[in-house]
């Protein structure tokens, strides 16, 4: 896939409007030479929207994003207008025919991003509605996106724009899929990067094969390294599992000190998060003047597990609780769960005699 190199423009009061110009390896760029740049061999694309971005810096993209312009708030006759991001693509050929799109972002309540599509004539398409849940800590959200006779995507942003931080987009091919019954349509997509399917609350209890799987907590709790700032859940067990999982999605974690799972105040250890490919725009390093390894954050939703000793589980009342790790910042969980194990009559299992 062929690459361009993209100038970030800005529309400012009473000034012209400066798009992102689009230039082909063998344009000239000041500072730049056209074998610098290595084009990749993907229908994918990294969009740095931080404002950090300064008028005149570069950014490689491949060659169907046309241009990205920014039009500050402050610069709109209405004051309530929001910032927007302004992305025109052209559809490359082949089979390709939605965009899956993903924006990444600081999660505030008063400032949630959408998206919305415009064809060639101005005409408004699609519109997301607000992205998030403004749990007020920099996540990502995904969206997919039909791209018949779509021209242009806004990320619309009260505000600055300063919130946003990129986009990630990558060309689909649809076809027909066959999936289990039990999972939705949507749900069976794969996403770029992810590792697992989206998990939910179960509605209810539910039996299968002698494994019984409850909700603890459909709700987004906000959890950190603190016992003032732990997650505890409370359940009835009507008599002793022979394997229990506590399962559970987390926001913004820290990846090497994920959370900590204590069972009727033993502490049993921390859980283990199902990582994705380290190609995932989601990473994010940060450094600090006395750690001389840099330390990273998931800005998304991970899924993580552990399992829970059945010898720190009892028969009747018990109590689950979630900690985040030392020193990791805070994180909002999710769908937390649970999936107790019995004996039933396939049980598949064999005696082994001692020797």
């Amino acid at each position: 896939m062929r690459q361009r190199i993209l100038t970030l423009g800005l529309i400012l009061v009473a000034r012209t409007l400066f798009a992102q110009e689009a230039l082909t390896l063998d344009s000239t760029v000041p500072g730049h030479t056209g074998n610098s740049i290595t084009a990749p061999v993907s229908g994918n694309a990294w969009i740095d929207l931080r404002q950090i971005a300064k008028p005149g810096a570069v950014q490689g993209a491949p060659d169907w994003v046309e241009a990205v312009t920014f039009i500050p708030a402050g610069t709109q006759a209405d004051a309530a207008t929001p910032s927007v991001f302004r992305i025109r693509l052209a559809r490359p050929g082949g089979r390709a025919s939605v965009l899956f799109f993903r924006l990444f972002f600081n999660d505030q309540t008063a400032a949630r991003p959408e998206i919305v599509v415009w064809d060639e004539s101005g005409s408004q398409l699609l519109r997301s509605g607000p992205l998030g849940a403004g749990i007020d800590i920099e996540s990502s959200e995904s969206v997919m996106i039909p791209m018949h006779g779509i021209t242009t995507i806004d990320v619309e942003v009260p505000g600055d724009g300063s919130r946003v931080r990129g986009a990630y987009l990558e060309w689909m091919s649809s076809s027909e899929m066959v999936h289990a019954s039990g999972v939705g349509s949507q749900d069976a997509v794969p996403q770029p990067f992810a590792a697992t399917l989206p998990l939910h609350p179960p509605a209810q209890d539910a039996e299968e094969f002698g494994t019984v799987t409850a909700s603890l907590s459909a709700d987004l709790i906000r959890i950190g390294s603190t016992s003032s700032q732990a997650a505890t859940f409370e359940f009835g067990l009507e008599s002793q599992p022979l394997l229990a999982v506590i399962t559970f999605e987390i926001a913004g974690p820290r990846i090497d000190s994920p959370p900590e799972v204590i069972a009727n105040g033993e502490n049993v250890g921390p859980a283990s998060l199902v990582m994705p490919g380290l190609a995932d725009p989601g990473y994010r390093g940060e450094m600090h003047a006395i750690v001389s390894q840099m330390q990273f954050q998931y800005t998304g939703w991970l899924r993580a597990q552990k399992i829970v000793p059945v010898s720190a589980l009892r028969t009747g009342s018990n109590n689950i609780t979630i900690i985040n790790g030392p020193n990791a910042a805070g994180a909002v969980i999710r769908a937390t769960q649970i999936q107790l194990k019995y004996l039933w009559d396939k049980s598949d299992y064999i005696l082994k005699p001692d020797r």
